[in-house]
């Protein structure tokens, strides 16, 4: 499946489901972009600052490998949240995640149209990241994968076992890399 000009398909759903706020004189308010192709763990995300999108403040990110497999139809409903965080953002200068203005607008767009289908997560397939170290409990020696070490981690089971259910350090784990190399 090959990628969609995402300019076109913006302007689009901004007149379908935003009355055309989220441009000025034609041009998009965020800027909008594929990923480089490194962002592999989500779909989209919309992003601010004074230092994104050299200097434009904002923009809305679609993530390629994630999304390029897929039927158009994520693409749009990909887009469409990141323009609903823009509009909350941009057009009711409201500062808030999944909340009740997010809620609403994707609400309306879900009644409002049976192309896609919008929601506060998406469920599309990404690709499995293989763990870089095994967690290991002391106690059990139970080794469990991890794609990150995490401080001040205890075995649940041993705590619960061995301590009531309360964090122990004599259960706090270690890890090893999976490879086998220190």
């Amino acid at each position: 499946m090959s990628l969609l000009p995402l300019l076109p398909l913006f302007h689009r759903l901004n007149r379908e489901h935003f009355d055309g706020a989220l441009a000025r004189a034609g041009k998009p308010l965020p800027a909008i972009r594929w990923s480089d192709g490194r962002m592999s763990r989500t779909a989209g995300l919309y992003r601010r600052g004074p230092a994104v999108a050299e200097g434009r403040g904002c923009e809305i990110v679609l993530s390629r490998p994630v999304l390029e497999p897929l039927p158009q139809e994520a693409t749009e409903s990909t887009l469409c949240h990141e323009m609903i965080h823009a509009w909350v953002d941009l057009v009711l200068h409201s500062r808030e995640g999944h909340g009740p203005h997010f809620r609403r607008r994707m609400n309306v767009i879900n009644g409002s149209q049976d192309r896609f289908q919008l929601s506060v997560r998406h469920s599309y397939p990404v690709p499995a990241k293989a763990p870089r170290w095994w967690a290991v409990c002391p106690t059990c020696r139970r080794r469990t994968p991890y794609r990150r070490r995490v401080r001040n981690v205890a075995c649940r089971s041993c705590c619960d076992l061995h301590h009531g259910g309360q964090w122990h350090a004599s259960c706090l784990l270690h890890y090893e890399p999976v490879d086998g190399r220190g």
